[in-house]
């Protein structure tokens, strides 16, 4: 074969497809290997995940293929010797469509271009976002540090690896991918990967999709969903209504009767059903007509109140009538049919909610009497929009939740390190030193982290070490003096070990940081239903942005961040009111960027006076937004989500509420295709105006 040229072979043995480039190699060579071009027949049975192995040894590509056989049949697994053949590999992937969805390196000490690869992967398009396992002969543990601070590194391998290690990482990082990036069918890789984690993945996307319709009814067809909904029922009830549960009424026969309990619900399949209400004299009055597709006494049948009106047929009607037994037997029996209901029932309560204002302008000319029935209207209708923000903080939970699990993996690491590592007296407790310091105390700066770096590297002439000294916060160039004096030779050594018992410290604040956010999220329900009140302080707003920041690290990966944060005295505020301004402006920004952008966050005071302002400014490079969504950008339940990103416009009327109470503004510069900044100006000090708690 020619330099450069690309074949498919499947193992005989265990039905692997390996594709490689020059120098080439056949795995398990004693095997019968039958060979295809590939952009031949089998082109078309490609699947369009590849699991990429790069190791220059037979025996330890043979293992591979062993241990990922049970991957194959929905992920081609392709194998190169050396990083440079597996550049080459990623032009015919991006040819052929395919994307790299895991990358299996290994790296040679000295050599680390398996590390430069892992770190380069995704400046090409074929493996961006690919997951990534390091194999390594003997612990690196500086280039690994340095793979793992970058966002490329997320798992390492020492070989040999112990039996069914490779198999469970790889199903747990193919799991990782396929969540990301396929936006489709997630129980397609069910049977391979993460079973429990793809069937709730899925069930929320169905969730979500749902929520959205609700949402935007515009774009429903609901005759379609209710005709779907009792076509499913017919078929359940087809010679086997034992319940009599399909019944056909003459006109004037009552199904629900007001102000009475109901234990039915009832779905009109054809003819109509007219709804009454009856004032103080008794005097019965006409609400609205229902049609076939319609229900009659959901309210009360879900809520277990008594019927809000009274149901009269007009017309010979067919209905299915259900009783709470019968419609638990149906959806146990016929599950497809349950989230097809649960979206035909929201709708329901979508028109009831728009027809009941409706009819409360009618009834206000007439009916003086049903003042309170309007009442309890609407607060039912606040309690339903309460309940869709209970859902979306539910869905934001899973940032500090997956957060604190990222971390504890990686403190394992780090105290597993510190554990093996024997220290004497006085450097120990310069390291037990360190790691208070990080844990307890606030990030730098970047202006003094910066100034720090400068003239440390000055005195050492190693920039790199003076940095590692000023991230671990042993910056005081008479304490790191005193350290080289006495530790000499042993001094770079030294520090490497102290680097992991500050990134204990930096761990398990983070941790520390998640859990409190997790109790901020519960708390912010009350921006809808107020309950009580939290003390203004004394706050970092730097502080508040960088805890902020670290729960969306992993969403950040794809993205660049730019941090421009000058010094800012501390200021007049309610923190977690704050936080959550931070919260949504970044969520949103994030999911304003499809692809990978760049998000800056700008930090700085607009004049010298201690009564002056702050200002802080969220930049992302995304869609951006017309001057018609910006205009409707902060009105109560508007959204500019795209489809598979849930939202409920409530997030940014949150934001203005919480930041005019305190004191200051909110404005928004945006181009369609360049992108938004968001721009928050507030007071140093709470002006009398804002005196009051913020209620959101």
């Amino acid at each position: 074969m020619r330099q450069g040229h690309v074949s498919q072979y499947r193992h005989a043995e265990y039905g692997v497809f390996i594709r490689e480039c020059r120098p080439f190699r056949i795995i398990a060579a004693d095997k019968c290997i039958q060979s295809t071009h590939i952009y031949g027949s089998s082109a078309a049975c490609m699947n369009p995940y590849v699991i990429l192995c790069i190791d220059q040894d037979p025996f330890v590509v043979e293992q591979l293929s062993h241990d990922l056989a049970p991957f194959r049949d929905l992920f081609d697994l392709c194998s190169a010797d050396t990083p440079d053949d597996a550049y080459a590999l990623l032009s015919d992937f991006e040819a052929s469509k395919q994307q790299v969805a895991l990358l299996i390196c290994h790296n040679i000490p000295g050599d680390n271009h398996g590390i430069d690869l892992l770190v380069n992967v995704d400046n090409y398009t074929a493996s961006q976002g690919a997951r990534t396992i390091l194999l390594s002969d003997a612990p690196q543990y500086d280039i690994i540090l340095q793979a793992v601070n970058e966002g490329r590194l997320n798992y390492c391998m020492h070989k040999p690896w112990r039996a069914n290690e490779l198999q469970r990482v790889a199903e747990k990082e193919l799991t990782t991918y396929v969540l990301r990036y396929c936006q489709h069918d997630l129980l397609r890789y069910a049977d391979v990967l993460d079973h429990r984690t793809l069937l709730d993945a899925q069930v929320e996307r169905e969730i979500s999709q749902f929520q959205s319709q609700l949402l935007a009814p515009a774009k429903t067809d609901k005759t379609a969903i209710a005709d779907r909904v009792i076509a499913g029922l017919y078929a359940f009830f087809e010679g086997n209504d034992e319940s009599r549960a399909c019944r056909t009424y003459s006109a004037n026969h009552v199904l629900t009767k007001e102000n009475q309990d109901n234990a039915f619900l009832w779905f009109i399949a054809d003819g109509e059903v007219g709804l009454y209400k009856t004032d103080d004299e008794g005097q019965e009055h006409h609400v609205s007509t229902l049609s076939s597709g319609s229900l009659i006494g959901s309210m009360s049948f879900v809520t277990g109140d008594v019927s809000f009106s009274t149901g009269r047929t007009l017309t010979r009607t067919q209905v299915i009538k259900i009783d709470h037994p019968l419609f638990s037997k149906i959806m146990t029996s016929r599950s497809e049919l349950l989230p097809l209901f649960i979206q035909y029932l929201l709708l329901h309560f979508n028109q009831r909610l728009k027809r009941s204002i409706d009819t409360e302008i009618q009834l206000q000319q007439t009916l003086a009497s049903l003042d309170e029935a309007n009442r309890q209207l609407v607060e039912k209708e606040k309690m339903a929009l309460l309940g869709q923000l209970v859902a979306g903080v539910a869905h934001e939970l899973n940032n500090p939740v997956s957060a604190i699990l990222r971390n504890s993996e990686a403190l394992a690491e780090a105290l597993e390190h510190v554990a093996k590592t024997p220290l004497d007296t006085d450097s120990r407790e310069q390291a037990l030193q360190l790691l208070q310091n990080n844990r307890n105390g606030a990030p730098l700066s970047t202006a003094t982290a910066r100034a720090h770096t400068r003239a440390l590297s000055e005195r050492m002439g190693d920039k790199h070490l003076a940095r590692d000294l000023v991230n671990i916060g042993l910056y005081q160039q008479d304490d790191v003096a005193q350290w080289q004096r006495r530790l000499g030779n042993d001094f770079d050594t030294q520090i490497t070990t102290w680097k992991q018992y500050a990134r204990c410290g930096r761990l398990l604040r983070s941790n520390h940081v998640c859990a409190t956010r997790i109790a901020d999220l519960v708390k912010g329900l009350r921006t809808y239903a107020r309950q009580d009140s939290e003390q203004r302080q004394r706050t970092h707003i730097i502080e508040s942005i960088d805890d902020t920041l670290t729960l969306f690290e992993h969403q950040l990966k794809p993205h660049q961040l730019e941090k421009q944060y000058d010094w800012v005295p501390d200021m007049v505020a309610q923190p977690s009111a704050l936080a959550q301004v931070w919260t949504n402006l970044i969520a949103n920004a994030i999911d304003a960027m499809p692809e990978p952008g760049t998000l800056t966050v700008t930090v700085k005071t607009l004049n010298d006076q201690a009564s002056g302002t702050i200002q802080v400014a969220i930049s992302d490079t995304g869609i951006g937004m017309t001057q018609e969504q910006q205009e409707k950008m902060f009105a109560l339940n508007y959204t500019t989500k795209r489809e598979g990103h849930f939202g409920l416009g409530i997030g940014l009327t949150m934001c203005q509420t919480i930041i005019h109470q305190q004191g200051g503004d909110i404005q928004v510069h945006s181009q369609p295709g360049t992108g938004t900044t968001m721009t928050v100006t507030l007071p140093i000090e709470l002006p009398a105006s804002a005196s009051k708690e913020p209620h959101v």
